[in-house]
């Protein structure tokens, strides 16, 4: 496969917005890796791009499973493949697009990802030990299984914290340890950031902007059509606040303030995927208007590239 370009950052940095932009520009598509996009019916929480933008530059890997099917990231990656491969054989641009840093590095990064199946009744002894014992008890037991996955994620991320070590368990071998391989695509990577401040203002405003158009309603309609406030889908920022609210649990202020804090959590633990210091990471602040430079950048790499074949 031909190189690809990949734009990485912290959620609500204005990531889609651009490969948008540069899709028009250079005739691109875009792949979404982002983890939550993949459900169907979780449009606004999910920050989706909206029926105009697709219609304006095809979006691949978003709406292709029910919010109750399992999805892991060795599926993710097969798929990304086989629709990268599609979009460069009809000689378009690929955009890769999102702030799930495993998913990223999935595509570009060589990983052999080990297909594990997921274990209902292994991953039910989990929960329960975690209902039981709190998720402290889990996480010490991923930190001692696998310390560099648990380093990076959450403890109170239970899912993830069992998905970890069900991999560990079932491969035989801690994630972080996945032998690699040359990668299957050669990617020049871009990554939008902003000041802290900036930034949280932002995520407040896109949490606003979510209560505006309709969050609750659609938790609401999930919930009302049987998907369970337990499915990992609806473990996602925004709505487990909102399932909390609903469950009147929170009042909504405290649920629309839950979610603008746990995403700008969020966001700092994205910055531990894509490090600003990271060499392979082309960083652009968005204040500093950014496009010309990153069209500069891309041609160059392209140029590069047509040369190196001579």
């Amino acid at each position: 496969m031909n190189r690809i370009i990949a734009i990485v950052g912290p959620t609500a940095v204005g990531k889609s917005a651009l490969a948008i932009q540069l899709a028009l520009t250079l005739g691109g598509e875009i792949v979404s890796a982002d983890s939550r996009q993949v459900y169907r019916y979780m449009d606004i929480g999910t920050a989706k791009p909206s029926r105009e933008d697709c219609a304006k530059v095809p979006h691949h890997l978003i709406d292709i499973i029910n919010p109750d099917a399992d999805f892991t990231l060795a599926t993710y990656q097969e798929l990304a493949f086989e629709v990268i491969e599609d979009i460069q054989h009809r000689g378009k641009s690929v955009f890769l697009v999102g702030g799930s840093g495993l998913y990223v590095r999935a595509v570009t990064g060589g990983l052999n990802i080990p297909k594990v199946v997921p274990d209902p009744e292994l991953r039910h002894k989990f929960e329960e030990r975690a209902a039981r014992e709190g998720y402290q008890v889990l996480y010490s037991e991923l930190q001692k299984a696998d310390p560099a996955a648990a380093e990076k994620i959450d403890p109170r991320n239970v899912r993830r914290v069992i998905r970890a070590l069900e991999v560990c368990l079932t491969a035989g071998v801690p994630f972080s340890q996945l032998k690699k391989s040359s990668p299957r695509v050669s990617a020049i990577t871009l990554g939008l950031t902003t000041a802290r401040d900036n930034l949280y203002s932002r995520i407040d405003s896109r949490v606003d902007q979510m209560i505006e158009r309709g969050l609750v309603d659609e938790v609401k309609w999930l919930l009302d059509r049987g998907y369970s406030p337990e499915l990992p889908a609806m473990s996602g920022l925004g709505y487990k606040q909102i399932v909390a609210y609903l469950k009147g649990e929170t009042s909504l202020d405290e649920a629309i303030q839950r979610t603008k804090y746990e995403t700008h959590r969020f966001a700092r633990s994205q910055y531990a995927w894509f490090r600003p210091k990271d060499a392979h990471i082309h960083w652009f602040d968005i204040n500093e208007e950014p496009l010309e430079s990153i069209r500069d950048l891309i041609t160059q790499s392209a140029n590069d590239i047509d040369s190196s074949k001579h």
